[in-house]
């Protein structure tokens, strides 16, 4: 089934490029502080040439969609140019329109946290989305099909040469808070990526699985699934019982597993998304207001 261009995507990329684009010009370019990737690049040709990076980023980025689009697949390719148009509509806009003053000259740290926020909230937000904000991203693309590179090894390496790049600009004291933001931005990404509605996966071996799964789902509103195994060490059948719970029901289901059967072996992993009945849609199958 083809994917389709959906307007709400489009929105939300446009709101990444938005926040991204807000902390590049009020926390970034205000207090010199420099990046990886593309924007990376178009801050170095900002701090050393004064060239508007609203405008070095479409340049940069308009040879490379011509390159990419195919590797990209249609829906990414017009959702890539929606983010890439998009930063760089919203950076002439903060640049040109000022409507806050922060001021954290004398508070690098708070500085590079608030950049590292922003940019990673944003850069999360197109990617949850489908989208990218074209630059390292098409790169990796073309080397992993062409060269074989590892996508993630490809962009490290080009954001630690637009990184050292940027030392020509940067002071120690710079370049260090520049690494700070960078991290900070990084883990924030992964924070979104991994969904908002994480939760613990549960194995549950046991005698009394049948029992189990219906306390489960009479007195936690839970789903369970029972799977087959057998014991490598006995050769017997064993029943296994998969449930996912939310974070704040994981003492619950332990309690609940040890009530009725207190020999029962039990696994307990992380979820880093979940979507379906009882998280993200309700018992009818409708998205839940959360």
């Amino acid at each position: 089934m083809a994917y389709k261009v959906r307007i709400k995507n489009i929105l939300f990329i446009l709101f990444g490029s938005a926040i991204l684009s807000f902390g590049l010009v009020y926390f970034n370019m205000e207090n010199n502080l420099a990046d990886g990737g593309f924007t990376g690049i178009t801050l170095i040709l900002y701090f050393i040439f004064l060239i508007n990076p609203a405008i070095s980023n479409l340049i940069l980025n308009i040879p490379l969609f011509f390159i990419g689009w195919k590797v990209l697949g249609k829906v990414t390719f017009i959702y890539t140019i929606i983010g890439t148009v998009g930063v760089s509509l919203f950076l002439e806009i903060f640049q040109r329109y000022r409507v806050i003053n922060i001021p954290l000259h004398d508070d690098m740290t708070l500085a590079a946290l608030f950049a590292g926020v922003f940019i990673g909230v944003g850069l999360g937000i197109v990617f949850r989305y489908g989208g990218t904000t074209g630059g390292v991203d098409i790169i990796a693309k073309l080397g992993y099909k062409y060269l074989g590179w590892s996508m993630g090894k490809t962009m490290f390496m080009f954001d630690a040469l637009v990184i050292a790049t940027s030392l020509i600009y940067l002071n120690y004291r710079e370049a260090m808070y520049t690494l700070l933001a960078v991290f900070v931005a990084a883990k924030v990404i992964d924070f979104i990526q991994q969904g908002a509605y994480s939760a613990k996966a549960s194995h549950i071996i046991s005698d009394k699985v049948p029992e189990i799964a219906s306390a489960i789902m009479q007195e936690m509103d839970r789903g369970a699934t029972i799977l087959k195994g057998k014991g490598s060490f006995t050769g017997t059948d064993k029943e296994i019982l998969y449930c996912v719970v939310g974070r704040n029901e994981l003492i619950r289901l332990k309690t609940l597993v040890e009530r009725i059967d207190p020999h029962a072996f039990v696994t307990v992993n992380d979820v880093q998304d979940v979507i379906g009945e009882g998280f993200t849609l309700d018992e009818n199958k409708k998205p839940l207001n959360i």
